[in-house]
């Protein structure tokens, strides 16, 4: 690895751990020849399906494009870096497992605020009008109370957990 200080060919591992949701290696490094410190971070190199846009164009998926979308409604939010980057773990995760070649933007697009809308829900509408394009008060207020009328993870959760409890039904038909 290079050094981004001075540019020499030869670093040191100093650390290495897993990051994220353990689909990342971060590693501490030392160069040899300037004694700077810096961090890479290793991942697998995945094939993400092409992102069609809505003019129909396609396009390789970015994950830096996604990350700072979600960075940017993230912005002055109690939100960790880690909690964006777990994030966009489970959004590639999905990504791969629906197998398919191309995606619309518009379905990454609904992944990421379902994810947003998980953290933060002032995150969320942030995303939302931008992606949605709010053009005026009106569709922030829709948005907001759609936001307010869906339960949450931990409330579905919690819903099904109740309803395992229960015995089942049984219909009584006349013969």
């Amino acid at each position: 690895m290079r050094c981004p200080f001075c540019g020499a060919q030869d670093t040191k591992v100093v650390d290495s751990r897993l990051s994220g949701d353990g689909d990342q290696v971060r590693r501490r490094r030392r160069c040899t020849v300037c004694n700077e410190r810096f961090t890479t971070y290793e991942s697998a190199e995945l094939n993400l399906p092409r992102v069609i846009k809505r003019d129909g164009t396609r396009v390789p998926f970015d994950g830096r494009k996604l990350r700072s979308g979600m960075m940017r409604a993230a912005e002055k939010r109690p939100i960790s870096t880690e909690q964006i980057d777990a994030a966009l773990s489970h959004i590639n995760r999905k990504l791969l497992a629906g197998g398919e070649r191309e995606v619309s933007s518009r379905r990454i697009g609904e992944l990421v605020m379902d994810e947003l809308r998980e953290l933060d829900k002032v995150a969320y509408v942030r995303f939302a009008s931008v992606y949605r394009q709010f053009e005026d008060v009106e569709a922030f207020r829709e948005e907001i109370e759609r936001l307010e009328r869906q339960p949450t993870a931990a409330e579905k959760k919690a819903q099904l957990d109740l309803l395992e409890g229960l015995e089942p039904v049984q219909e009584h038909r006349k013969p």
